[in-house]
């Protein structure tokens, strides 16, 4: 019984750690989008 317990949590926090690093690079990469449309925004108002 505890080794079922300890292997769905070790399963959950694998599932948990690998979508947060995968969810970082996404918000990272929805940043850089914006500031790159910010400046292109900037760039053609000019």
């Amino acid at each position: 019984m505890l080794w079922t317990i300890a292997i769905i949590l070790l399963v959950l926090w694998l599932i948990g750690w690998l979508g947060f690093h995968i969810l970082g690079a996404a918000i990272h990469i929805l940043v850089i989008l914006a500031v790159i449309f910010a400046i292109i925004a900037l760039v053609r108002r000019a």
